[in-house]
């Protein structure tokens, strides 16, 4: 072998190595920056899906930003008060947070569109509406001001109507309820003569239980279960028509979402797109269950709102909508956008999903 090729032999073969030295090695950031988060959110210790899809999403995050990216998670009254959650992110106190928007309507009227309004999206249209139809874009301009990113983080899906310690039969029995309810669907509680009370998760028992409230919602029998209503109210009512759908938040500080590497910020809004799906299919999973515990076990008097008490609390929902809308040029940006989207959707749904259903239900009454 002549001295060129061999040199040529000996150099192939040592690119050779090297390409696989390089592709088993592990990959080193070339910053070898890390970060250290803190989240805080309004929900209670250990409550299934709202705080353990929290925990959730900071060890999903660390996971897949291989420990480049690690969120300490607070629960509500840990750090701060379960409702002084958006000030602490807004202010930079805390990175990040987790609730509802509708908590936050004493901030911005409008904000309460991307959580829940009665009798509007369900799961599936209101996500089609964040992602594929402007609705994100216009929950970041809400949140703009307050240098507030969010994202959605779950969803609880259709809600029950809440749990009451007299019969709801006419619209007429909302007068002097005191109820905790918030968003929307407390605007329409008022229209109808109730007094609205807002409390966070921790405090609602034991205002039931003391007379503090006449009535509260809070999810579906998951929760519900766990949190013991059964023992402090009467009757339980469907359906949620007050929240159809509601989608929890992830929202970050601005400055410290924009000092994060462009992959950082591609993993943490990833991961708030995988929780969305992941809370609402636990809530899917395992409300049936606990419906059936809730009515067998514990003899809960399970009750449908009458018709004319339905049509009733849309009639409200729709005046009370206006009146939201008409507090400030932004909420009625979003308010119009909402509506245009959900007649886009409407036409669809008719022929698809309620074309289904009331297929399903003649099967079941046959």
């Amino acid at each position: 072998m002549d001295r060129r090729a061999f040199i040529k032999k000996v150099g192939l073969g040592t690119a050779a190595a090297a390409a696989a030295t390089t592709v088993n090695a592990p990959y080193v950031w070339p910053q070898g920056k890390t970060y250290q988060w803190r989240m805080v959110t309004t929900w209670p210790p250990q409550m299934p899906v709202l705080q353990t899809g929290a925990e959730r999403f900071a060890k999903r995050v660390e996971e897949l930003s291989e420990g480049r990216l690690k969120i300490q998670v607070y629960a509500g009254g840990e750090l701060v008060p379960p409702l002084g959650t958006f000030d602490a992110v807004s202010q930079g106190t805390v990175e990040c947070g987790s609730g509802a928007s509708y908590y936050w309507a004493g901030k911005s009227p409008a904000a309460q569109w991307f959580s829940a309004v009665p009798f509007g999206f369900n799961p599936q249209g209101i996500n089609a509406w964040f992602y594929s139809g402007g609705g994100l874009k216009l929950w970041e301009e809400v949140y703009a001001p307050f240098n507030v990113i969010p994202r959605p983080q779950g969803n609880t899906g259709v809600q029950m109507g809440g749990w009451f310690n007299k019969k709801i039969e006419t619209i007429d029995d909302y007068k002097g309820l005191k109820m905790r309810i918030p968003g929307l669907g407390g605007k329409v509680v008022a229209k109808a003569g109730g007094t609205v009370v807002l409390l966070a998760g921790g405090e609602i028992y034991t205002s039931l239980e003391r007379g503090v409230i006449d009535a509260t919602e809070w999810v579906g029998p998951l929760h519900d279960l766990r949190m013991g209503f059964y023992q402090a109210a009467k009757y339980y009512y469907y359906p949620g028509w007050h929240e159809p759908g509601t989608t929890l938040e992830v929202i970050f500080n601005k400055k410290a979402y924009e000092s994060l590497p462009k992959d950082l910020q591609a993993i943490i809004d990833a991961v708030a797109m995988e929780t969305n799906l992941w809370s609402l299919c636990e809530f899917e999973a395992q409300n049936g269950a606990a419906l059936e515990t809730l009515v067998k076990e514990h003899k809960v008097q399970l009750v449908r709102f009458p018709d004319s008490v339905l049509d009733a609390l849309r009639k409200l929902s729709e005046e009370a909508i206006e009146e939201e809308a008409s507090k400030d040029p932004m909420a009625r940006k979003v308010h119009e956008a909402f509506k245009a989207f959900k007649a886009k959707l409407g036409p669809w749904g008719t022929v698809s999903e309620k074309a289904y259903y009331d297929l399903i239900a003649q099967k079941i009454g046959a």
